[in-house]
């Protein structure tokens, strides 16, 4: 008697249309979330939002030392959300693709809903 309220919801299931992407595209899309899970790493890149900046504005806007804003870039960097450039002896960060702004934007709606 225990089964007897599961069937199948056969009817339910997506064919095709959105298929479960492949394991180590689920993994890659986990890692992705975790990084979007520290709080600073979200403030640095929502101050990249508006414009490029360096290091040393990054922690004064943020009231940390530098040396840890470096080590959240550096993790924000191997994730590709941010990319840097030189300019003499100072790196200038900037978010790396309209993607990373899009995904920032659709959390601030969804958490605000």
């Amino acid at each position: 008697m225990e089964n007897e309220h599961c069937h199948s919801h056969a009817e339910h299931s997506v064919h095709g249309e959105c298929a479960m992407p492949d394991a180590d595209i689920v993994n890659d899309l986990a890692e992705l979330f975790k990084i979007f899970g520290d709080p600073t790493r979200v403030r640095i890149l929502f101050m990249l939002l508006k414009q490029e900046m360096c290091v040393c504005d990054i922690a004064q806007l943020a009231g940390m030392q530098q040396s840890a804003i470096s080590h959240q870039l550096r993790v924000l960097k191997q994730a590709r959300l941010v990319k840097f450039r030189r300019e003499g002896k100072t790196v200038f960060y900037s978010l790396a693709d309209a993607h990373v702004q899009t995904m920032l934007n659709q959390g601030i709606e969804h958490v605000t809903e």
